[in-house]
């Protein structure tokens, strides 16, 4: 094969795609730390399934254009660091690609180099021994092959080589993978991926393993379920989700020469959630909008219309959260804009319960198992209308898909890199709706630095870590990230993690108590505390968070 197109590629995408979904359970299980969050071949799979329906949707023989979709639909559908990694990769492999037709060898392997570069940027401290590392390699690996070798089937077969053998390496260049016996597991969803690209390019077919449920059925489910249930029917502002293309006509643009920016600030005036993708042919529009023909009146100014699509999406909505449509939405919706918000992460009832009350705008369903995606943050966002936003991750898994929200909605926002809910707690109350979003980032970020978390969890299976031993099971005590204790007896792993935290400086001691823990058990641990720490003030509530039976936060 000495050329590759946009056909061919889209083809590639979705058995790299298909590939990785088949095998995302055995991602998952690759995750060292031993608590119930393996989640990176969750993440991958439902970040690259998204790049792959939106290749398929879009694929044209210009491979620019097709890796241009893939780019797209990986950008919004990444949760997960590995999910954002991933979508860096081939983000920057469509922006070197962007204007060819065909790809030849040397083409096709510097792309994969530029789509590292890419990754690495995006990354502040990237870590070798990660799937950075095997993408590194692997594309290095290519571009030597490529100076001499212009088949681009043997090219992708010496990538996928190299990436194999750098997954094999990643154990001795991050010891905790070797004291736990398993390779990267990011780096082996990216194996995955290449490896269904060069079954496509060859022609031949990967084993299959059976699934309840389609590729197509878990992304759908996962993108709908996350954010719908924190909102009513009636606070959506503008309810037509209108998308359509302008194909231009040249005697029109004459009259109304083109502009990207221009003609994005002339829709503006019509909603929100605008999205504006443009070529010297076709601009394609995405907005939510309550007068959709005022857009495509606006659109026509500059030529014909095509693949419009209009949705009613309070509909849509009513019918997700099984709300009444008809009595929920007034008669008018009142067009409201709100100066600030702040958007925050938050697995369980209580605890959601508990950020809104200290100042929260929405917080999105989603933590150590479950990683929101780049637009599920997005749709949150959108929905609480606000002109400026701060978004708190609660989890540094989620931090890389929050900064992707913050840079693509349109509207000022900032990330404060919250890994934790005491720590988003703290940072909510250190809110000022009377200051820039970069002095909130700032103040923010300084009141959380503060607090000092702790959580009791599970172990999924047996394993020994930082001279911990461990049993499956066994509960475990995790202090600023590190286990010091794992042990059979709540109470006992419990009582050790607050006498790990708490010093002599510790003033406020909140225990959050998950669904598997009785109120009675949670006052039980509070008078330990209060007998134990007289000096602090202790405060109880019920996050009824899952897998967690106690979050620890201290101040």
């Amino acid at each position: 094969m000495k050329s590759l197109d946009g056909i061919q590629f889209a083809e590639m995408v979705k058995m790299g795609a298909h590939h990785l979904f088949q095998n995302a359970d055995y991602v998952d299980a690759l995750n060292v730390f031993p608590v119930p969050d393996g989640d990176t071949g969750t993440n991958m799979n439902l970040s690259m399934s998204s790049g792959s329906k939106e290749t398929e949707a879009h694929a044209v023989a210009h491979i620019g254009k097709t890796a241009q979709a893939l780019s797209k639909g990986l950008l919004m559908g990444a949760r997960g660091n590995s999910g954002v990694i991933l979508s860096q990769l081939f983000r920057g492999f469509g922006k070197d690609v962007e204007t060819k037709s065909t790809l030849t060898a040397k083409d096709f392997a510097h792309a994969f180099q530029h789509g590292v570069d890419m990754a690495y940027k995006a990354v502040m401290k990237p870590v070798e021994g990660t799937i950075l590392t095997v993408a590194k390699d692997s594309a290095k690996k290519a571009v030597e092959v490529a100076e001499h070798e212009d088949n681009i089937i043997v090219v992708m077969e010496e990538l996928l080589k190299e990436a194999q053998a750098s997954l094999e390496r990643t154990p001795d260049l991050l010891p905790v993978l070797k004291e736990v016996g398993v390779v990267d597991s990011g780096g082996q969803g990216l194996v995955y991926v290449y490896e269904g690209f060069i079954a496509s390019m060859k022609g031949e077919k990967l084993p299959e393993k059976t699934s309840a449920h389609s590729m197509d059925d878990l992304v759908s489910a996962e993108h709908h379920k996350k954010v719908q249930g924190f909102m009513d029917t009636a606070d959506i502002e503008f309810g037509y989700c209108t998308e359509f293309m302008v194909k231009f006509m040249p005697e029109k643009v004459a009259q109304n020469p083109f502009n990207e920016q221009a003609f994005r600030e002339g829709l503006s005036q019509y909603g929100d959630s605008l999205l504006v993708i443009s070529d010297s042919e076709i601009a394609k529009v995405h907005i939510h909008s309550e007068q959709p023909g005022n857009c495509l009146d606006y659109g026509q100014k500059f030529g014909d219309l095509i693949k419009i699509k209009i949705e009613n999406m309070r509909q849509q909505h009513s019918e997700i959260v099984g709300d009444d449509y008809k009595k929920s939405v007034p008669t008018s919706i009142p067009v409201k804009k709100h100066p600030y918000a702040v958007v925050t992460v938050a697995m369980g009832e209580g605890i959601s319960e508990l950020l809104k009350s200290v100042g929260a705008s929405a917080v999105i369903e989603g933590g150590q198992t479950m990683n929101p995606s780049t637009e599920d943050i997005v749709k949150a966002i959108e929905s609480v209308g606000a002109e400026k936003v701060l978004i708190l991750p609660n989890n540094k898994n989620i931090i890389m898909a929050a900064e992707q929200a913050a840079e693509v909605i349109g509207i000022e926002a900032a990330v404060v890199p919250t890994k934790s809910v005491p720590q988003g707690m703290a940072a909510i109350l250190a809110f000022n709706p009377e200051v820039s979003v970069e002095d909130n980032k700032t103040k923010m970020t300084e009141a959380y630095a503060h607090v000092k978390t702790g959580q009791v969890t599970f172990a999924v299976r047996d394993t020994s870590i930082d001279g911990v031993e461990i049993a499956k099971d066994d509960f475990m005590a995790i202090s600023e990230g590190k286990i010091i204790l794992a042990s059979s007896s709540l109470e006992e792993v419990s009582k050790s993690l607050i006498k790990d935290l708490v010093d002599e400086d510790s003033e406020i001691i909140t225990i959050i108590y998950g669904e598997d823990v009785t109120e009675a058990d949670a006052n039980e641990l509070a008078a330990f505390v209060e007998e134990s720490f007289s000096h602090a003030d202790v405060e109880v509530y019920n996050g009824k968070q899952p897998l967690y039976p106690y979050i620890i936060s201290v101040e």
